[in-house]
């Protein structure tokens, strides 16, 4: 029972011998393909041969029409006359009506959703997802309550629905899209059989699109000054226009002249999440935000308790908008509110890509950041010097559209 091919073609013929001893010491590994020889003595025993030499058996049977692989053993753990013995027993349950394969998955999915959760989260979460920390504390928060002992296996469609219920439609949303990433990768992995969240509908939401009103950049820019390291952090965020958490974690020694270097990449030994976009990315540090970052005393990193600052940004911007009663706005209306002010002040989009490390469109990939310094610091010292204005309660500068650059 050779495995279809993916684009419809025929499958090649198995290959069939009569597995031997002597055969498992001299066979060699395909270095372009995964070798599989199927046993003529012991029906659905395979022998799995991967290219990097790793040698596993395996048991292929028939389920309602279609192939079902079930795993065995590492072949170096286990040798041939053990397992056909094992083949043996699985083609047995078989014949009984049995679907070893499903029963499996169905024993390993009956630990709890909380133990699912926090597979999924150190074994997948934190090394491919730089925003991995929001949705962990929207499980954390809203679902281990009510799921975290329940066996995750047995979470149903229903539970899904009875949980949201209590949520507005954005949380909802939200909360709905952490479970389901944790429920796809455990399919992935074999530890479910299915997505309770698949067919649960998602509630329609206006997209966001907050920016400060140039009175409520004023007004928050006072209630900033009284909250401390986040509110030096936040006045940051809106002179700046990059990403929360860049700005939260930056370092001092990637500030050289004037000039805010962003790794790519993350430095996990700094707790650098890196860029959204994994590019390196220069930003100018307009005067004001050199002032800002003066009176800073941390150590390594421009502020201090920079691990926990990003959660603080978000928490002092709700307490801030419910003491003002103005609506919602969170550190990344603030990057927003700057990228509209370079549009606003006549510099572009295309400068607000820019500045603002945002691929749309190719941008960020075919713009030489060196060779646009000269405009990218005049943006920047131009938007600081009018959000400052505006902040101060004075009359914004008189800004005319700038005429772009000769290269």
């Amino acid at each position: 029972m050779p495995r279809p091919r993916l684009d419809g073609t025929p499958a090649k013929p198995a290959n069939r011998r009569k597995l031997s001893d002597a055969f498992l010491r001299s066979v060699k590994p395909d270095p372009q393909r995964v070798m599989m020889v199927w046993d003529t003595k012991q029906p659905g025993l395979v022998f799995a041969l991967q290219p990097s030499g790793s040698r596993a058996w395996k048991v292929v049977y028939s389920r309602h029409g279609r192939p079902r692989w079930y795993h065995i053993s590492n072949a170096a753990s286990i040798g041939l006359a053990n397992a056909r013995k094992l083949a043996g027993r699985i083609m047995f349950q078989v014949a009984e009506g049995k679907d070893p394969h499903a029963d499996r998955i169905a024993g390993r999915g009956k630990g709890t959703f909380e133990q699912l959760a926090l597979r999924y989260r150190n074994e997948y979460a934190k090394k491919h997802n730089k925003s991995w920390k929001q949705p962990a504390d929207l499980i954390d928060k809203h679902i281990l309550p009510s799921w975290g002992k329940l066996p995750a296996g047995d979470i149903k469609r229903a539970d899904v629905e009875r949980l949201l219920a209590h949520h507005t439609p954005s949380m909802a949303n939200q909360v709905l899209a952490a479970a389901s990433a944790v429920f796809s990768w455990a399919i992935k992995k074999e530890i479910v059989e299915s997505n309770p969240c698949r067919l649960v509908d998602r509630n329609e939401t206006n997209s966001r699109e907050r920016v400060l009103s140039d009175s409520e950049i004023a007004k928050f820019w006072a209630a900033f000054d009284s909250a401390g390291v986040a509110g030096v952090a936040l006045k940051t965020n809106l002179l700046v226009g990059q990403r929360p958490g860049e700005v939260a974690h930056m370092w001092r020694e990637h500030i050289a002249d004037g000039w805010w270097n962003l790794p790519g990449l993350p430095i996990p030994e700094i707790a650098w999440p890196g860029t959204k976009n994994d590019q390196n990315h220069r930003v100018w540090l307009a005067e004001p935000v050199q002032t800002l970052l003066s009176v800073m005393d941390g150590v390594g990193f421009a502020f201090p308790y920079a691990r926990s600052l990003d959660d603080k940004m978000r928490t002092t911007m709700r307490g801030i908008c419910k003491k003002l009663g103005v609506e919602r706005a969170t550190p990344h209306d603030l990057r927003r509110t700057h990228g509209t002010m370079i549009t606003r002040l006549g510099f572009g989009r295309d400068a607000m890509n820019r500045i603002q490390n945002h691929l749309e469109g190719g941008i960020a990939d075919v713009y030489d950041q060196h060779e646009y310094a000269a405009e990218n610091k005049k943006i920047m010292e131009t938007v600081a010097r009018h959000i400052m204005a505006l902040a101060e309660g004075g009359a914004a500068a008189n800004v005319v559209e700038m005429r772009q650059v000769e290269r």
